[in-house]
Parts: structure tokens; C-alpha cells; sequence
């Protein structure tokens, strides 16, 4: 995975270049629309004689005459100035949408001028011109043609929705379908689009708020309708392959995917507290380190210290019997980064990509899922993504039970945690939570690079811990002989489960590792851990090279078995508000050296879990065989004795 910057700087001088005509264009431009019809032309179909359509107003100030636009006209300036008719000045909140129209249509050319380019397009336009173009490649200058009109109508909405998305109100709009979605090039594209959006401003737009939400709106629905159509488009790798960066609006073009405003989501869950969660240990360790270490990223260098020295948990899985506390653990997790986002003056983003993100329209849950995914990774924001019940969410490969969009599900988010394109800057972390983990595709439960096991209380003290905690307040039962939460202590407790791991805990592991240390000894070189590692194969062919690596980064997080201090977090100055360099080093401080006790442990933790998903799978696919087998027999029984009456 790549951890360097993967977009290329789109410069202002070939943004600005492009304003005079963006200028133009929106002053006005004669178009005469194909596809979408006219808010008159609407509006004669639902009521005959009853027109809606504003009139333009002279922007010649003190001149209150109205006129009417002449036939095919588009003036999209003058049509935001007649949006509100009372006035006769543009308003602030006008004149913004103006600007960031001008400035949109602009980013859109710069970047059709880069993919041109860059696809050859900008060669096939001139031997066109010259009239050398061969006839071989008129195909292809057509499709190239298409591809530059796609991309220029989906930067100009992306740019607009982007510009505009502060300027938002509690005021919606519904529009509709975009209808004038043309595709012979750039410029007629762009015609089409402003026609379009003339005319919603003409329908909707009656003062400030609704001009601003026509537009926006307007904008969000050109970028899906332009997304759907380049998924079966050609030509368009130049641009999908690559990222441009707008500095002075700090906007990203990433291909076909929405920008977005490094805004913190508001949060409406119940956030819990480290010592309400009861149990799971290691569990809530790992998550409290993991929740300091996302505060780590530093927003100028878009690293995160821990990325680079090892010891970042980028993907997790969480899994246990239900009632054990998964939940729980979400909002702990999420509690404390919040809190920390909070005092730092940071934007924190939490997602949960839920079972209502799959959809019956083929493509559109593979989009739902690459939008959780971009939103999360958002290198402006520091990031939370959740996939609770991750197996009903994503399809098994080759079960087929699974559907065509549990399927596209499970191929983005492998793509997403460990493909050619992953980049990991440490501002994000996934984590995935499961009752089955069994049920989830075996490829994709091993792009988990930590393993959370949420097995919720185990002893007594814990038992008791969770009674008190649950039954609030309200009564007088004395506590009796135990000191409340104080098993909760978690340095002590999570030593323990440390500890615990030096044997494994499955019974098909316990088999492997009790015939190597009797072959080998004690497990204390590289060559002994490795025989280990092979014998684990050897019991089950799915632990691979990639096991290997998320064991490797396991003991690399234990080597960063510390948790930065509160104060830390508390006071932004001593930690958080360093440059790059400096926290690197604090933390390289703290750092402690790999042990062959650590190595042992992790190896032990990931196998145990992977034998237990292992052997549940077995076990959940013959009891579903027994099923069947005792359904045929019961049948044939039935069926004869029918037969036979």
C-alpha cells in the first residue's frame, strides 16, 4: 500500500485562464435542447395556459422594466438576479452562487484540458481542425469526444456541490431527473447543463435559500446521472487513474467519486466510557490505543507518524457471540475520538455502512459502498468507519445465497482494504463486526489487519461489574465484598489476556503447536517460528502470506504497547498541535523492543481465530447438510405414504 501523496496538483494559472469564458457562458449563449423539455413546455402539460417561468429583470440598476429572454436564450446570471423579483440589487448569497458557478464551469475545462491531453484527445482535436484527421480514428476521436463531456458535466457538478456545500440551508428542493445530459464534447456538454440548470432556477429558485438549494441539487443529481452513464463509458482511464488537487479550495478530483468539505459528522449515539465496557479486555485496549493514534495524523504532512513506523491499525475485525458487547465497544470507540476531535478543533467523521446500503439496481450498492469508503478516507477529516453484522452485508464468494449486491459490496471493500490503490495515511480506521465472522468471505476477513475478540464478561468480578453497571441507580442494594470496576483495571487485565495466548486456545491449533514444541522446542528463533507458522498451513491451507503479514503487524502494534497520556489529548499544544517530525519522535521514544513472548502470542491470536471461524464454517455447512439430507428423507417418507393411500 502506497503511503505517499497520489494526486497531482491542478494549478491555478490553467484554472483562471479558463474564467473569461466560463464568464461568457454564464452571461449568456443560445441552445436549443434535444432531450429536456422547458419549464413552458412542462407546465402547458400539467395546466394549459398557467406559466410559472420568471421573467428576467435588467440588472441596469433603477431600471424595473421586465423583459423577456429571446427564444433559445440562456442567461444564467441574469436568471439568479431575477430570482428574487423584490430586490433590484444581487444579493450576497447571488452573487456566491455566481461566483462559484464561474469558478466550477473553470475547474471543469482545466481538467477536460489535462485528460485531453493526456488521453491523446488534444492531437485528434487539432489533425481535426486541419482536416487531417484519418478516417481509422474517427472512432476513437468520438469516443474520446464522449469521455471529455462526461468528465467535464461531472467536475462541474462535483466543483459546484463542493463550492456551495457551506452555503446549505434546512431548505430542499426536489428537481427531478436531468434530462439535457448531452455527451458530443465539452462545451456542448456544458450548454446542455446551464440549460438545464437555467431552467430549475426559473421552477424553484424563489429567494436566497431555494436558489442555493436549486443549485446544489441541481449539481448532486447531474453527478449521478453522469456517474451511471460512465460505468459502461470508454476511454475514461486517463481520468479515473488519476487526481487532481484544487489548493486554493482544498478540492480533490478523484475520478467518479463526490468531494466533499472536511466537516465533522453530528453524532447521535449514546456514547459509552471506557470502564462501562465490562470484559473484552484486549479488546477495548486496542481500541482506546487505536483512538490516540488516529490523533496522531498530522493534517499538513496527511501522515500519520504511527503509518510510517508500523503500529497503525488501518482494518479490524470485531467478533463474538451476540450480547457480548460489540455495540458497546462502537460507541466507546467512537465516544473517545469524538471527545479528542473536540477539544483539538479537529473534524471527526463516523459512518456506519448499514444492510440499507444494498439496492436492488445493479452497480448503485458497489456505490454506495465506494462512497462510504471515500468519506471515511477523506484525508481532511480524521475517520471512523463501522460495518456492523459485516455478514449479512457482504456476499460470500460462490455462495449462492449471496446477491448480486452483497457481492459488489464484498469487491469494493477488498479493493478498499488491501488493492493497488489503498493508500494509508493513518487519518482512518475500519472496523469490521460480525456474530458470524465464518459467514464473511474468507479473502475479506483476512484484510482485517488486527483481530478484535469481543467475548464480553468471563469472571465473576466481571459478572458482577456488569449487574451493578445495568441496573443504574435507582435502588439501595448494597454492592457487598467487591470493589466495584477494579477487574476492570485495564494495564492488569489485558497483561493477563496477553499472557493467556502463550498456549493456544483451539483445540485444532493446540494439536499443531504442541507437535512442533515437541519436535523443535521452545519456540525462540526466527527458524522455529517460521517451522510454527508452516505447521499452521500445513492444518489449514487459507493461512497464507497475508496471515503472516497481519501477525507481522500485530506484534509491530504491541511494540507500540503504550498509550500516549491523556494530556496529551487534553492539551493540544504538548502533542497534537507538533510538526510532523517532532511527534514522530515522541513517539519513537516510547517505542518498546520486539519479543519472541510477543511474536508467540500474536501468532497464537490470529491462528485461534482463524480456526475458530474455520471450524464454525465446517460445522454451520454440515449441520446445514444434515438438515437437508433429514428434509429428503421426511419428503421420500411423505411421498410414498401418499403414494400408497
Amino acid at each position: 500500500m502506497s503511503q505517499t501523496s497520489d494526486q497531482m496538483e491542478l494549478r491555478e494559472s490553467d484554472i483562471t485562464k479558463h474564467y473569461a469564458m466560463a464568464l461568457a457562458m454564464l452571461q449568456g449563449f443560445d441552445h436549443a435542447p434535444r432531450i429536456g423539455k422547458s419549464v413552458d413546455e412542462k407546465q402547458v402539460e400539467k395546466s394549459s395556459g398557467i406559466g410559472t417561468r420568471r421573467r428576467f429583470r435588467s440588472t441596469t440598476p433603477g431600471l424595473v422594466t421586465r423583459r423577456s429572454a429571446p427564444a433559445g436564450s440562456v442567461q444564467v446570471m441574469a436568471r439568479i438576479e431575477g430570482a428574487d423579483e423584490d430586490d433590484a440589487l444581487v444579493s450576497p448569497l447571488q452573487a456566491t452562487v455566481m461566483n462559484a458557478l464561474r469558478r466550477a464551469v473553470s475547474i471543469a475545462m482545466a481538467v477536460a484540458e489535462n485528460y485531453a491531453e493526456a488521453a491523446g484527445l488534444g492531437d485528434l482535436k487539432r489533425a481535426n481542425l486541419e482536416g487531417s484527421l484519418a478516417e481509422a480514428r474517427r472512432s476513437e476521436f468520438s469516443e474520446l469526444l464522449a469521455a471529455e463531456a462526461l468528465i467535464t458535466l461531472y467536475v462541474f457538478g462535483n466543483a459546484t456541490s463542493y463550492l456551495l456545500s457551506s452555503h446549505l440551508s434546512e431548505v430542499t428542493v426536489e428537481l427531478g431527473d436531468i434530462e439535457e445530459v448531452l455527451t458530443d464534447n465539452g462545451q456542448t456538454a456544458l450548454h446542455g447543463a446551464l440549460w438545464e440548470l437555467d431552467q430549475d432556477i426559473a421552477a424553484f429558485a424563489s429567494d436566497d435559500p431555494r436558489l442555493v438549494a436549486t443549485v446544489a441539487g441541481f449539481a448532486e443529481a447531474l453527478m449521478e446521472k453522469v456517474a451511471l452513464r460512465a460505468q459502461t463509458a470508454p476511454r475514461l482511464e486517463a481520468f479515473t487513474s488519476a487526481t487532481w488537487r484544487v489548493e486554493a479550495d482544498d478540492f480533490a478530483v478523484a475520478g467518479f467519486l463526490p468531494a466533499s468539505k472536511a466537516k465533522s459528522t453530528k453524532l447521535t449515539m449514546s456514547f459509552k466510557k471506557p470502564n462501562e465496557v465490562v470484559g473484552n479486555h484486549i479488546a477495548k485496549y486496542q481500541a482506546m490505543k487505536l483512538s490516540k493514534m488516529l490523533m496522531a495524523y498530522d493534517f499538513d504532512r496527511r501522515l500519520n507518524p504511527f503509518a510510517e513506523l508500523g503500529g497503525f491499525i488501518f482494518t479490524f475485525m470485531g467478533d463474538g457471540k451476540p450480547g457480548t458487547g460489540k455495540t458497546t465497544l462502537i460507541q466507546m470507540m467512537a465516544g473517545l475520538v469524538n471527545d479528542y476531535c473536540t477539544t483539538a478543533g479537529y473534524p471527526f467523521r463516523y459512518q456506519n455502512l448499514s444492510t440499507d446500503n444494498i439496492d436492488s439496481y445493479q452497480g448503485k450498492s458497489g456505490q454506495n459502498a465506494k462512497a462510504f469508503i471515500n468519506n471515511i478516507l477523506d484525508p481532511s477529516v480524521i475517520g471512523f468507519g463501522t460495518i456492523d453484522d459485516i455478514d449479512q452485508l457482504a456476499g460470500k464468494r460462490g455462495d449462492r445465497q449471496s446477491s448480486a449486491g452483497q457481492l459488489e459490496i464484498t469487491a469494493v471493500l477488498m479493493e478498499s482494504f488491501a488493492g493497488a490503490n489503498t493508500v494509508v495515511r493513518g487519518n482512518c480506521t475500519f472496523g469490521m463486526f460480525s456474530n458470524y465472522p465464518e459467514n464473511v468471505d474468507d479473502a475479506l476477513r483476512q484484510r482485517a489487519g488486527a483481530r478484535f475478540l469481543v467475548d464480553g464478561p468471563q469472571t465473576r468480578d466481571d459478572y458482577i461489574d456488569i449487574l451493578y453497571l445495568l441496573m443504574g441507580k435507582n435502588h439501595d442494594i448494597p454492592t457487598g465484598a467487591h470493589e466495584v470496576f477494579s477487574a476492570q483495571e485495564i494495564k492488569s487485565a489485558v497483561a493477563k489476556s496477553f499472557e493467556s495466548h502463550a498456549r493456544p486456545h483451539e483445540e485444532g491449533l493446540v494439536k499443531v503447536f504442541d507437535r512442533v514444541s515437541s519436535d523443535i522446542g521452545e519456540l525462540n528463533t526466527i527458524a522455529k517460528l517460521g517451522t510454527y507458522l508452516k505447521g499452521i498451513q500445513e492444518a489449514d491451507e487459507r493461512f497464507t502470506g497475508r496471515a503472516i503479514k497481519n501477525i507481522t503487524d500485530a506484534v509491530k502494534v504491541r511494540a507500540m504497547d503504550f498509550e500516549l497520556p491523556d494530556e496529551w489529548m487534553e492539551k493540544p499544544d504538548l502533542f497534537l498541535f507538533k510538526d510532523y517530525d517532532t511527534k514522530k519522535g515522541m513517539i519513537s521514544e516510547l517505542r518498546q523492543p520486539i519479543t519472541v513472548d510477543m511474536v508467540v502470542q500474536e501468532i497464537n491470536r490470529y491462528a485461534d481465530s482463524e480456526f475458530r471461524y474455520a471450524d464454525k464454517s465446517d460445522e454451520v455447512a454440515v449441520e446445514a447438510m444434515v438438515r437437508d439430507m433429514g428434509r429428503q428423507v421426511e419428503a421420500k417418507k411423505r411421498f410414498l405414504s401418499e403414494g400408497q393411500g
